[in-house]
């Protein structure tokens, strides 16, 4: 049902027009000093308590949501009486469920230096997320949803217009390798041509992309490719994995990288075993794995290049195909590049499953498989 009230705000953080959610303080006093009604106006995670005495004189909040946040008893039971929601936040979830921003790297490795991996908000996220699944708790599933969907918000907020490439591919890809700097000198080149590089935010394949893209110059990330040596793999050790490339990642930050959105991580808690990288701009991790997928895969307006890989990988490839397939005729279809002939033909012999899908139909002039990276640019929407 339509909002009874619908009105418009402006996030003075962006000067853009939104639609009736307030996700700053900022926004909120605009709305406060311009009189905006209150009905129907989502507040998203925000602290109350400065203004307390303002909404206390306020009475037409019907309809008003309050998701999570701080406000005082008073409060609470005021907007109540006149009809606005308030929804609670578990004080023992590890994430903020409301949160109106994207993750940083340091923020799911919090602690990790004083009590490892186990301790920090990532580690924790997915043992919360299993104990719901084993207990059937139905509040920490609502939880879980609306800080999916509140990640879906702030990752098409902070993506904005610009275009983006999906690049997909194994997590077991360790750093030293030749095949590992390959992935990781395309993102570099994606990036530098004006694309977000957009990956699944994961170990191996994934977090090269990410370090390409996220280095601003080619003498940073041969420099970054050399260290990373050190500690190849997650495994056994995920807490030297990620120690080594948190301090690679400030490095790089603390240079004077210029802030623009270049590297996107869009990992997921479904998948416990790995744990996301850090060569970011913004990381917007997911709980359900289905809608992180989908969401991926639907912001790749400039193509898909998919790294070898194995079963992840593939569902990766055909849930594309499916949108390829069905895209109606006459669309602009993004390209999907695969990249490693004899992978994808005998390995994992996905390559004669999607020309039969294609054929007959314009998803066949969006496919290509290809041996040399050097030819992935030409085939996007660059």
């Amino acid at each position: 049902m339509d909002d009874p009230h619908p009105v418009t705000a402006r996030d003075p953080e962006t000067s853009a027009v939104r639609s009736n959610e307030i996700e700053t303080l900022r926004a909120l006093d605009d709305a406060l000093a311009n009189r905006i009604p209150l009905c129907g106006l989502r507040l998203q995670d925000l602290n109350l308590t400065g203004h307390e005495s303002e909404l206390l004189e306020r009475t037409d909040v019907e309809g008003m949501v309050v998701l999570g946040g701080r406000l005082s008893t008073e409060l609470e039971t005021h907007l109540r009486a006149h009809h606005a929601l308030i929804f609670p936040t578990d004080p023992h979830a590890p994430v903020n469920p409301y949160r109106a921003t994207l993750y940083q790297p340091h923020e799911l490795y919090a602690g990790l230096g004083e009590r490892g991996y186990e301790e920090t908000p990532d580690a924790q996220a997915y043992h919360w997320s299993r104990d719901a699944q084993l207990h059937h708790d139905a509040f920490v599933t609502l939880l879980r949803a609306i800080h999916d969907d509140s990640i879906t918000d702030a990752l098409t907020e902070f993506i904005g217009p610009r275009p983006v490439v999906g690049v997909m591919g194994g997590h077991a890809l360790a750093r030293g390798t030749r095949e590992y700097a390959v992935a990781a000198r395309l993102g570099h080149a994606l990036a530098a041509a004006g694309l977000v590089v957009a990956t699944g935010g994961g170990p191996g394949a994934m977090e090269a992309a990410n370090l390409g893209a996220f280095c601003p110059e080619p003498g940073r990330l041969d420099d970054a490719l050399d260290r990373l040596c050190a500690v190849p793999s997650f495994a056994p050790s995920i807490a030297a994995w990620a120690r080594l490339a948190l301090g690679l990642h400030d490095e790089i930050m603390e240079a004077g990288r210029e802030r623009s959105v270049r590297s996107v991580g869009i990992p997921t808690w479904f998948y416990g075993h790995e744990p996301p990288n850090v060569f970011c701009d913004a990381i917007g991790k997911y709980f359900s794995n289905a809608i992180r997928e989908d969401g991926l895969l639907a912001r790749c307006t400039a193509g898909l290049v998919v790294l070898e890989g194995a079963a992840g990988t593939v569902q990766e490839v055909f849930q594309a195909a499916t949108r390829l397939y069905y895209a109606p005729a006459g669309a602009q279809i993004p390209p999907m590049v695969l990249v490693g002939v004899r992978h994808w033909t005998e390995t994992v012999p996905v390559w004669a499953g999607l020309q039969a899908l294609a054929a007959g139909r314009d998803m066949a002039g969006a496919i290509h498989l290809v041996d040399d990276v050097a030819e992935v640019p030409s085939l996007l929407r660059v």
